[in-house]
């Protein structure tokens, strides 16, 4: 058998044992925001000083997927091709507690890596209350039937 033979034929192997082993892979767990941490209170009011301190760690870390003005349309989110919530819409987070946005920031989602030991508990707090604040106040005039 000539040597090239002999190399497309171990390339076929390889690439049908590869091709194998990714069918045998489990799915994803169905991710879980366990109920002790749903129910965290967020123990940082939103001052001024907290939204400030929020909207730089959502600057550095957060903005390239989420979007800088927290619309979902970041540069990575966009290359990546996911779609991400608007934070501008205050429908986009009302099944989340403040507690469960503590939860998926600290310990990643998906995709979204984990802050981990990276940042301090108040720093996350401040990231909550900053994302919250991201929400457009409805501001036009009710018109009455």
């Amino acid at each position: 058998m000539p040597k090239s033979l002999r190399v497309l034929s171990i390339l076929l192997l390889a690439g049908c044992s590869a091709s194998a082993q990714d069918a045998q892979k489990p799915a994803p767990a169905e991710f879980k925001i366990p109920p002790e941490a749903s129910k965290l209170a967020n123990p940082v009011k939103p001052t001024p000083a907290s939204l400030a301190q929020g909207k730089k760690v959502y600057d550095l870390d957060c903005a390239v997927c989420h979007g800088q003005d927290g619309d979902g349309k970041g540069d990575l989110a966009a290359d990546m091709k996911s779609k991400m919530a608007d934070y501008r819409d205050p429908s986009a987070l009302k099944d989340f507690t403040d507690g469960d946005l503590f939860y998926i920031i600290k310990n990643g989602k998906g995709e979204m890596p984990s802050e981990g030991d990276r940042a301090k508990p108040d720093s996350i707090w401040n990231l909550v209350n900053y994302i919250h604040s991201l929400a457009k106040k409805d501001s036009s005039p009710k018109i009455k039937p």
